[in-house]
Formats: C-alpha cells, sequence, structure tokens
C-alpha cells in the first residue's frame, strides 16, 4: 500500500477514536465510530486476496448495522426525555438497544460471529488494530453509560461470551483465529465487572491490549499463522519465542504473571457484590481458554508434539529484537508486584 494513503488511514483512525473518547454529544460519538469503520476497512482488504474482500464486506456490514442501532437508541432516548448527552441514557428501551449496538461492535456473543472470520481475513497488524484500538471507543461508551445498563443482560453476555470464547477456540488451527476467540473471552470478563466498577473494566482492557499487542507483534516478527509453523518457530529466535511463552501465559490468566491481575481484582470485585455464584462461573469458564493458551504455549516452546508430517526447521535470524515487542512482553509478564500502585492510580 501506498505510504501516504497507509498514513492517511492511521491518521483517520486516530481521529475516529479520539472524537469518540472526548464526545458528550452522541452525534459526535456516532461520527467517530463512523469514520473508524471507514478507516480500518482499505487496510483490512489490502491484499486483494477473497479472504480480505470477504472479510472488509462482514465488517463493514455488521459495524453499518451496529452504527444505525447506536443511532437508533440515542434518538429514541432523546425522544423521550429530550437529552443528546452520553451520560443522560435514561430511557430502558434506548438502554437495552445501546448494549445490543455495542455488543454488536465489540464482537459479544450472541453479536460474536463476524470477529474470527474478520480477524482470519486480515493481515496481522490489521488483526492487532482490530483486536486492540477498534474496541477502544464502543469501551468508552460502555463506561459513560454504565450506571444506566442492565446488569443482568450484561452479566448473561459476559458468561456466554467467556463459555463460547473458550469452546470455540478448542478445535482451531489458525493462530488469528484462536485470538480472535481469546478476545471474545476476555470482552466477558470486562463485561461482567463494568456495573460494578467501571474503572476495573478499563484497568482490564489495558492490560489486555499490553499482552495482545505483545503476541501480534512477536508472531508478525517470526511470520507465524498457523500452529504448525508455531512448531518450528522456535529455532529462528529461541529467546523472542521463550517471551512468547510467557505472554500467552500471562493472557491466560496464570497468576504470577501480569494477567493475573485483572482476574484476581474481578473476581475479588464480584464477590463484594454478592454475585458468587457469578464469580465461579466466569472462573471455571476460563479454564477453557486456558486449555488453548496452554497449547499456543506448548507449540511455542522446543517440545515438538509427535506428529507425522515433516517440517523444515527455519535458519535463525540475526535480527535484534524491536524494542517495542522488548517492553510489552516486559510489561505483560512482569507488572503484578507492581499492583499496589495501579490500584492507586485507578
Amino acid at each position: 500500500m501506498n505510504p501516504l494513503a497507509n498514513l492517511i488511514f492511521i491518521t483517520s483512525l486516530l481521529l475516529g477514536t479520539t472524537i469518540t473518547i472526548s464526545s458528550n454529544h452522541w452525534i459526535m460519538a456516532w461520527t467517530g465510530l463512523e469514520i473508524n469503520t471507514l478507516a480500518i476497512l482499505p487496510l483490512i482488504s489490502k491484499s486483494h486476496h477473497p479472504r480480505a474482500i470477504e472479510a472488509a464486506t462482514k465488517y463493514f456490514l455488521t459495524q453499518a448495522a451496529a452504527s444505525a442501532l447506536v443511532l437508533f437508541s440515542s434518538m429514541t432516548n432523546a425522544w423521550h426525555t429530550g437529552q443528546w448527552d452520553i451520560t443522560q441514557l435514561t430511557h430502558p428501551t434506548s438502554c437495552l438497544i445501546l448494549t445490543s449496538a455495542i455488543a454488536m461492535k465489540l464482537g459479544l456473543v450472541p453479536f460474536h460471529f463476524w470477529f474470527p472470520e474478520v480477524l482470519q481475513g486480515s493481515p496481522l497488524t490489521t488483526g492487532l488494530i482490530l483486536s486492540t484500538a477498534m474496541k477502544l471507543p464502543p469501551m468508552t461508551l460502555l463506561y459513560m453509560t454504565s450506571s444506566s445498563l442492565n446488569p443482568t443482560l450484561l452479566t448473561i453476555l459476559a458468561i456466554l461470551s467467556a463459555a463460547l470464547g473458550g469452546w470455540m477456540g478448542l478445535n482451531q488451527t489458525q493462530i488469528r483465529k484462536i485470538l480472535a476467540f481469546s478476545s471474545i473471552s476476555h470482552l466477558g470478563w470486562m463485561a461482567i465487572i463494568l456495573i460494578y466498577n467501571p474503572k476495573l473494566t478499563l484497568l482490564n482492557f489495558y492490560l489486555y491490549t499490553v499482552m495482545t499487542t505483545a503476541v501480534f507483534l512477536t508472531l508478525n516478527t517470526t511470520k507465524v499463522l498457523k500452529l504448525s509453523t508455531l512448531l518450528t518457530a522456535w529455532t529462528k529466535a529461541p529467546s523472542l519465542n521463550t517471551m512468547l511463552l510467557l505472554t500467552l501465559l500471562s493472557l491466560a490468566g496464570l497468576p504470577p504473571l501480569t494477567g493475573f491481575l485483572p482476574k484476581w481484582l474481578i473476581i475479588q470485585e464480584l464477590t463484594k457484590q454478592d454475585m458468587a455464584p457469578a464469580a465461579t462461573l466466569i472462573s471455571l469458564l476460563s479454564l477453557l481458554s486456558l486449555f488453548f493458551y496452554l497449547r499456543l504455549a506448548y507449540c511455542t516452546t522446543i517440545t515438538l508434539p509427535p506428529h507425522t508430517t515433516n517440517h523444515m526447521k527455519q535458519w535463525r535470524t540475526n535480527k535484534p529484537t524491536s524494542t517495542a515487542i522488548a517492553i510489552l512482553t516486559t510489561v505483560s509478564v512482569m507488572l503484578l508486584p507492581a499492583s499496589p500502585m495501579i490500584l492507586t492510580i485507578v
């Protein structure tokens, strides 16, 4: 792609995100979401492969429907209350429609079907933007309207997302699809705590963004797209793959690593809110996603599982690891001891 065109699309993404995050009026928030959608489409379809074109079409149709629902919910609210302010969303029907629209934007169950397909059809760098930056504006809208949303509906969506995100990722061999289902199950954790402690949702989102960025950039460096190539990637950059192993386990939420922090805080907050059954259920459902993270980690390290097909080992690269990956993997693995400081900031 032409570098100038690339620059225009990336700038438009930043502009759309900034407009949505900083707006008070529903029409401005909707405008930002539309700019974002239109700016990411060329980045998804830049490879001219039929799968990429299909992914861009699916993405456009889903996001257009979700944006229409956002507009519809805000207009219904304005009709009944005379308020266009985002924080003044009080009409119950508007709240339900908005929850559905944002769930569609984010890829929460049952509106998740587009996300794995779109991620599979996109390049790794675009997949990274779709999994992280594109989810920030809808998360901001949820954060601003959290006080008026329906807790029962969000809890059901969250538990279904954690269940299906873990369950459907079990038999995947394409790494981008596995990361898409991982994203869906993480969104479940964010949605369940949104009503009770919105700041925890944002903390979870930020940490998820850091860990996912580290994984995507590492995979982009080693040029790995499926499990069979991941099996022999350790010969190319052993130290990078060791860090990938730890980052994957951190994404799974295992204790001494960063990913354990949001899960621990969310379970603690749910227990305080007398939602121990929901906390137990979502914790058990996260074991499903732990399985495919462990499988990825198993394939990442030197332990080659027994298989009949022969794979060529890759040449070791002398290219130094980029500073961004070094910083992100360190943060993804070692942030848990700093949790008291993070909690004082939050």
